[in-house]
């Protein structure tokens, strides 16, 4: 997903010396906080730092270990810890960690000395939905050819026709090009709507040109909502190409098309995205792709229409299908998709609610709100910045203010600007107010057209399904 990454240091590069570090310190902090005994290589004086954390260490233990999930914490030992630590960064014992910090180091090296490229064995395109991939690819080693498929397909209208392009291009040119800061080095300011619409254009034929100019195209994609919709686009461009008589049969598909999608990467912080990930990362998930199968270009193809009908029932259905297994990342995706319909509690997307949650707890920037929401807060984040920075925009053109900005703060970047919320919004947030009765604008998701002045499809949080109000 194109979210923002700060590059240099990275939580997802795991030092085994410091994780042996951790443990050590986290069984004294366990040991102080229920009078044990020490043992003899952690006897080191407990310093006013990891006393002040022992209640916290327990609190991990608990967390994290199976052996103390519902016991008395009488006693543990290092083992114990780094089982702790192990599972903290996402795998599911010491000996997993080590081999997969030993996994990375071995990557880092084939970097360092230049190996012979992964993919050097075709002729590759790599297609991602976002520029996170376009450098650190390169920086892994690999060789082949980049493609951007950039649409994020959960905002705004999709209408299936022969007007798609030029349809997401007003949608995106409208929406987001005023809030890209002008900037002498950002060449996204100051875009126009053909500007938009060549990029879908170009990007859709380097898309169709794909099976005929490489050997091999690689799908890279994450669990989250913006790369699942786009994965279902491409995947049902490449279920109709199959299937259309005119395409010869040597041009229907690559002749390897493959894919890499993850929900997961061991580290210190919450995985996101593959932007996150440094270079030897890349080359460790790379080992992991696999063939695209006949049923996934083909659940591909029913999600993607789905995506676009007039109610939210037939995605919804494609929820419980049988099928959905086909793509292990699909079925949260749209759920999470799906939660961003009115809400039947206060008429609020969870985007929304979250936002007005986070605010009702203290006044925030919206960089702050952002921040919130993509680290702790979103079941399933997917969201870039200028995607936020357009649904707090449309929050302001209600006939009551649920949140307010101080005049100098308009001047500011979106990031920098301090949110707070009003009584309205506080009636709204705890559901005694509905949010639709404030007269929103009108949005789409996906094919679902929410307006106020007509009966409305909405989210029963209860019950877990779309309903119409």
């Amino acid at each position: 997903m194109a979210k923002p990454t700060p590059r240099g240091e990275t939580p997802f590069r795991i030092n085994l010396e410091q994780q042996k570090k951790r443990a050590k310190e986290l069984l004294k902090a366990f040991h102080a906080d229920t009078n044990a005994d020490i043992s003899e290589d952690v006897s080191e004086t407990l310093s006013a730092n990891n006393i002040a954390t022992c209640n916290t260490a327990l609190l991990r233990f608990k967390r994290h270990h199976p052996k103390y999930l519902n016991s008395t914490l009488t006693s543990a030992k290092l083992s114990d810890a780094q089982l702790v630590i192990a599972r903290e960064l996402g795998l599911p014992s010491w000996a997993k960690l080590k081999t997969h910090i030993a996994a990375m180091t071995q990557a880092s090296e084939a970097i360092k000395i230049n190996a012979l490229a992964p993919d050097a064995e075709f002729k590759t395109l790599h297609i991602r939905c976002g520029t996170d991939l376009s450098s650190t690819l390169p920086a892994g080693g690999f060789s082949g050819d980049f493609l951007e498929y950039s649409d994020p397909y959960g905002q705004g209208p999709i209408i299936q026709n022969d007007d798609f392009i030029k349809i997401r291009a007003k949608y995106l040119h409208e929406s987001y090009d005023p809030l890209f800061e002008k900037k002498l080095d950002d060449s996204r300011a100051d875009k126009t709507l053909s500007d938009t619409v060549s990029y879908l254009e170009t990007a859709d034929a380097r898309l169709k040109q794909a099976a005929q100019q490489y050997e091999r195209v690689v799908l890279w994609f994450e669990h989250d909502g913006y790369d699942q919709l786009i994965l279902a686009k491409l995947l049902a461009y490449f279920a109709e190409n199959t299937a259309n008589e005119k395409v010869p049969p040597e041009k229907e598909l690559p002749e390897k098309l493959e894919l890499v999608s993850i929900n997961h990467f061991p580290g210190s912080a919450r995985f996101i995205g593959l932007g996150q990930l440094p270079p030897e990362a890349i080359r460790l998930i790379w080992q992991q792709r696999q063939g695209v199968s006949q049923q996934q270009l083909k659940l591909g193809k029913q999600v993607w229409s789905a995506l676009g009908e007039s109610t939210p029932l037939a995605l919804f259905k494609m929820t419980n299908s049988k099928n959905i297994k086909h793509l292990p990342d699909m079925r949260g995706a749209l759920l999470r998709h799906l939660q961003e319909l009115p809400s039947t509690h206060n008429g609020l997307s969870l985007t929304e609610h979250i936002t007005l949650e986070l605010l009702n707890e203290g006044d925030k920037t919206a960089g702050q709100l952002f921040g919130h929401l993509m680290r702790i807060r979103d079941p399933l984040p997917w969201l870039g910045d200028i995607m936020y920075w357009f649904i707090l925009q449309s929050m302001m053109q209600v006939s009551q203010a649920v949140f307010e900005i101080s005049t100098d703060d308009l001047k500011k970047p979106w990031q920098d600007r301090l949110l707070f919320i009003t009584e309205t919004g506080q009636s709204v947030v705890a559901g005694t107010q509905n949010w639709l009765t404030l007269n929103p604008p009108v949005r789409w998701l996906g094919g679902v057209k929410i307006n106020t002045e007509q009966p409305c499809w909405c989210w029963d949080n209860k019950t877990e399904r779309p309903v119409l109000i």
